[in-house]
């Protein structure tokens, strides 16, 4: 290689590498303060909360406790299949965030159902799964749950349909839930939560801001 070459190959090296960190700067997502964050609707706790333990139980059979959510962020939602309109828009936009991750990152993304009566594990695989292939849905009984989500300021209650006639239908009913996205910390405190309504790169800010910041 000719001394020209040479040159005109460090050159190129040098505007390539140049071009790549100007990408890089545009196209990150920036680490943000807790008060950015919360511009944003994400709510840091001032110190973490330590989570009980408890016993729940994955869409296949697997146990869900504490040990669960350690060793990953694990970004949680309370809802349930049947749910008309929160629910599925939550799902969806915790889905476009986990893709917009990639692989590799330690982001656990949970939907913690609170109509165990009619979410059996078939229906709560079929439901998470469909949002991203590694989600994970989590059932149990309601005591259980509610214990659960009790220790991350989550509440829910069935809400009796009215019929034609104005009277409650005894066979049909819909459940009142909190719609935030609960943030576990990989030591499996309870970390804060995102506002509902909830955007994808929001999501994915919190998880870069809190895991550099970890």
């Amino acid at each position: 290689m000719t001394g020209l070459q040479k040159t005109v190959a460090l050159c190129l090296g040098f505007v390539a590498v140049v071009v790549g960190l100007f990408v890089y700067s545009v196209t990150r997502t920036p680490v943000l303060t807790a008060e950015q964050l919360r511009d944003q609707g994400v709510f840091i706790l001032p110190r973490p909360r330590e989570i009980a333990p408890f016993e729940l139980t994955t869409h296949t059979g697997e146990p869900f406790t504490q040990a669960s959510l350690t060793g990953h962020w694990t970004f949680a939602f309370f809802g349930f299949t049947n749910c008309p309109d929160v629910c599925p828009t939550t799902m969806a936009v915790m889905g476009q965030a986990r893709r917009m991750l990639g692989d590799g990152d330690t982001f656990q993304g949970v939907l913690v159902t609170v109509d165990p009566e009619r979410d059996d594990a078939e229906s709560l695989a079929a439901y998470t799964t469909a949002f991203s292939p590694d989600f994970i849905g989590v059932r149990g009984n309601r005591d259980a749950i509610a214990a659960f989500a009790e220790q991350v300021n989550v509440a829910f209650a069935k809400v009796p349909v009215v019929d034609e006639n104005g009277e409650p239908d005894p066979d049909a009913y819909q459940v009142d839930h909190t719609a935030n996205i609960v943030i576990i910390n990989p030591r499996g405190h309870y970390h804060g939560f995102i506002k509902y309504p909830q955007q994808a790169d929001t999501i994915v800010a919190a998880f870069r801001s809190l895991a550099a910041d970890f």
